[in-house]
């Protein structure tokens, strides 16, 4: 491990010495920006923004992908060097410069059980939790530094969560998060936590950035989920080598980034850890360091015979840190193993492996986006295995979003909708465990810091989303609806036998979705109604009754996002 990070570090230092002059514009817009981070693909949609960028490899670069001068700047009128407090040229001759970044304030407040996904620092909590984010950028020749801070300020009430009443139903639950790190509750008390954030520091060279960053990724054309990498957790340190814009060859444009990062584990426990059935306790404890090593690739090809259509490519693989032992751990081309999956391969089997082909169709004179990726749990089966069976192991989205015109120029209705399935239909997948998510070796799973790195409703989740949207310029006000299905797996695996298939655990969200612009202030909104059926896959049997109601239940969520324009 140490003499990867050795290589890492040597490689960085000869790009620096590679350098030649020339100017560098890095600041990106963090992935789940309020406002910003919608408006900027809905211009990309309207024909506003350069078409040529994949939306597939996030956080973007406006400045060097769309030719904004200043990232954040959409307009050119918040940005003044010369005569403003906050932004200022630095240096000699004014070669550098530096730039106080858009303030972020976040509250969620969930009124009965933690819900929420694609949230960030975040946490699964019951009550209020709020979070901070100041920032700066500079830059100098082609170095620079962005600093954006998170402060995590959260209630962390208690709540009612997996039911004890469950009784045998424990264990096979326990067959889950035996394998994957993913606590209901972040501990006893008030949770505080400060994180890096959405920091980096990078040398900048034309289309290519290299350096070290804290910034959450996005991996993938969906709007809602992305099967690989998201924003469901805080973001993670890592190595990154990246394109800023799309590169242009005789063939077409492309974009590529490739990480190695370090995955944290939690101390904190699933629900019910000292339940014994006959004698038999319910939790095996994982291994005390739980601190994993994640690699990654992916590239995106736009074809230059046709306009608006990306194609792409990702893969990750991530193990326990005192597993790594070769090139081939750490560079993600070089893991695949192909082979049987039920052959035992020590080597093989020690990664959790994830794969994903993508497209993107846009057509800006349309205002129509149709986009969808497909991906495979683990990377080592031989094509002609995936030909005879490609729904082993398979997860997908598929989505599309389309501007209509309204009567008055500039507004319009924003349709949009995603649908998204991990959970698996082949009968032995599921009594294998074979899940999204979990894995028999690395028992802390695909998490970080205690949520899933992907999808944000965790292993084997099955979502389907509506949204309909007024929109003009940097408002918006949207109606949504969610339906979302928990780990689909765990339902089959535990009631497959007793052909009892009266309680999925199924969340309706119904969704008020406000946006708008108050001078310097960027105001985004969600208020959701989270009507919850068969709570926990909860359900009391009555022997006079067969279609009984499940636990069911309700909570209000209300998210609000603040972002200041400092000018």
């Amino acid at each position: 491990m140490k003499k990867a990070v050795k290589c890492l570090a040597v490689s960085v230092f000869c790009l620096f010495i590679l350098a030649v002059n020339s100017t560098a514009f890095s600041q990106t817009i963090p992935v789940g920006t309020p406002v910003l981070d919608d408006y900027l693909r809905r211009l990309q949609l309207l024909g506003t923004l350069d078409s040529a960028s994949s939306w597939m490899i996030r956080p973007l670069y406006p400045a060097e992908a769309f030719g904004i001068v200043h990232g954040f700047d959409l307009d050119s009128s918040v940005v003044d060097l010369d005569n403003s407090f906050f932004h200022r040229t630095i240096g000699k001759k004014g070669k550098g410069k530096f730039l106080t970044l858009p303030g972020t304030y976040k509250v969620q407040y969930n009124s009965t059980y933690a819900f929420g996904v694609n949230d960030g620092a975040f946490i699964p909590n019951r009550g209020i939790q709020q979070i901070f984010s100041p920032g700066v950028y500079a830059e100098y020749g082609k170095f620079s530094l962005q600093l954006q801070p998170e402060v995590l300020l959260a209630q962390n009430k208690d709540y009612i969560g997996f039911p004890i009443e469950h009784q045998a139903t424990i264990l096979f639950y326990y067959e889950y998060m035996n394998r994957i790190d993913m606590p209901e509750r972040f501990g006893k008390g008030a949770f505080n936590r400060f994180y890096p954030g959405q920091s980096s520091l990078r040398f900048n060279l034309k289309e290519y950035s290299i350096g070290l960053s804290t910034e959450n990724l996005w991996w993938g054309p969906g709007r809602r989920n992305s099967l690989l990498l998201g924003n469901n957790a805080p973001g993670f340190l890592h190595f990154t080598l990246n394109t800023r814009k799309p590169v242009k060859t005789p063939i077409g444009s492309f974009e590529a980034q490739s990480v190695s990062g370090f995955l944290k584990s939690t101390d904190f426990l699933p629900p019910w850890p000292d339940y014994s059935i006959q004698e038999n306790p319910v939790l095996i404890p994982k291994p005390e360091d739980g601190n994993r090593f994640l690699s990654g690739l992916i590239l995106t090809y736009q074809p230059k015979w046709v306009p608006g259509l990306f194609l792409g490519y990702g893969s990750v693989n991530h193990l326990y840190r005192s597993d790594v032992s070769g090139l081939d751990d750490i560079i993600p081309i070089f893991n695949g193993r192909k082979g049987p999956a039920n052959a035992f391969d020590p080597i093989r089997d020690k990664r959790q492996q994830f794969s994903s082909g993508f497209f993107r169709w846009l057509s800006p004179a349309g205002r129509f986006e149709f986009y969808g990726e497909y991906g495979t749990r683990g990377n080592s089966r031989k094509l002609e295995e995936f030909m005879t069976t490609p729904e082993q192991g398979r997860a997908f989205t598929f989505g599309f979003a389309h501007l209509m015109s309204l009567k008055k120029p500039g507004r319009f209705l924003e349709i949009s909708s995603e649908m998204t399935l991990s959970g698996q239909t082949i009968r032995e997948e599921i009594r294998q465990l074979r899940t999204w998510y979990i894995h028999d070796h690395v028992r802390h799973g695909y998490t970080h810091q205690g949520q899933v790195l992907g999808i944000g409703n965790g292993p084997a989740a099955n979502q389907l989303f509506l949204g309909v949207a007024w929109v003009e310029g940097l408002k918006k006000i949207g109606l949504q609806f969610e339906r979302i299905e928990y780990n689909n797996d765990f339902y089959y695996y535990r009631y497959e036998a007793s052909k009892d298939f009266r309680n999925k655990y199924v969340d309706l969200v119904f969704t008020l979705a406000p946006e708008w612009k108050f001078g310097d202030f960027l105001l985004s909104g969600k208020f959701q109604h989270v009507n919850t059926l068969n709570y926990k896959w909860f359900l009391e049997n009555q022997p006079d009754q067969y279609f009984v109601p499940g636990f069911d239940r309700k909570n209000f969520v209300g998210q609000i996002g603040l972002t200041y324009m400092f000018r």
